[in-house]
């Protein structure tokens, strides 16, 4: 440690807390209550706090904005996942720990819901949302009889990676024209057929807008799941060399050993990834909708928050809140995406 840097040494490990014991099954790299008498794991508690700023972030763009109200369900989830993490991590007990952990399965199922529901008639959503709840029920049961976290982050990956195949399936078929069958070639078939088309220049210019949206798009998806897979894999290297991490910090001193702690990194960054995977979930449910035109995706400045904005008011329409971000695509074509340019 560099003399010409202030530290403050960590006390002896294993140092007793207000919330002793500890009744949870997992225990993370932090040494426990070695900050305060009050939590547990101080840092993996306060990295918390990025979830609890952001979805409160999002709830007041959903309102300002006039984006759907599953999004502000989906953004109260979000809350519920950093909230039971906070206190999970401050008092490392088993109940607190299934709030944490199930939140996270609970809130992608909704996302699920909003995946797969959109479009479908009321019938096909209340049958949807009966199994999603009956899942949940079954994966809360389950977990709580079996008590192994592998179980949870197994369901939770393979959940995940459905919702992101699933809108990355249908923002392909909403906005590339080879998909969606609006390039120029397919305008001259329906013309031979007889069939409604727009002219040349309406389709070239809503061809150019949609790709234009793709790329802004695929941007934040790659660097939202960049970000989320860099936090887990630091995490990884926080449970694999604990040992080695544990004896660094304690060389450093605080506060620099706090930057040591790969727990609290993830938290961090799967924060900011899941942020910006339900930003690019509103962005394609205004797509879906057909309201690209009134809306954009705008991040001016890496160190300010992106946000879908409203820039005019689109049609008034009727709204289906109970469903959320993937639209049916029925002929290869995506719904909404007819509408005349200027």
């Amino acid at each position: 440690m560099p003399s010409w840097l202030p530290s403050i040494p960590y006390p002896p490990p294993d140092q007793p807390g207000y919330w002793d014991p500890v009744t949870s099954t997992l225990q993370w790299c932090e040494e426990d209550y070695y900050a305060t008498y009050y939590s547990a794991e101080i840092i993996n508690t306060l990295t918390n706090l990025m979830f609890i700023y952001l979805a409160y972030k999002g709830v007041k763009s959903c309102k300002n904005q006039g984006h759907d109200t599953v999004f502000e369900v989906a953004y109260f989830g979000y809350f519920l996942v950093g909230f039971g993490s906070f206190m999970f991590h401050t008092t490392l007990k088993y109940p607190w720990q299934l709030v944490d952990e199930l939140n996270m399965i609970y809130t992608t199922c909704l996302m699920a819901y909003a995946s797969l529901s959109y479009s479908r008639p009321a019938t096909h959503q209340v049958a949807l949302g009966l199994f999603l709840l009956a899942f949940c029920a079954a994966i809360t049961l389950y977990y709580h009889y079996l008590q192994d976290p592998v179980f949870h982050q197994t369901v939770y990956a393979f959940l995940t990676l459905f919702i992101v195949l699933r809108s990355l399936y249908s923002m392909e078929f909403s906005l590339r024209p080879s998909l969606r069958q609006t390039e120029e070639r397919h305008r001259l078939e329906r013309v031979r057929k007889g069939l409604p088309v727009m002219t040349k220049e309406e389709q070239d210019y809503e061809n150019k807008r949609d790709m234009e949206i793709l790329r802004t798009m695929w941007f934040f998806v790659v660097f939202g799941v960049s970000i989320f897979l860099a936090g887990f894999g630091i995490w990884n290297l926080d449970n694999q060399y604990c040992s080695t991490l544990r004896k660094w910090r304690r060389e450093l001193g605080m506060p620099w050993g706090f930057f040591l702690e790969g727990h609290g990194w993830w938290h961090l960054m799967a924060g900011i990834g899941a942020y910006f995977y339900i930003l690019w979930a509103i962005h394609l449910r205004h797509v879906l909708n057909g309201d690209q035109e009134h809306f954009r995706l705008v991040w001016d400045r890496f160190f300010q928050l992106p946000e879908v904005v409203r820039i005019s008011d689109p049609p008034s329409k009727e709204k289906n809140c109970s469903g959320a971000i993937n639209g049916s695509l029925e002929n290869g074509h995506a719904n909404g995406n007819t509408k005349k340019t200027k």
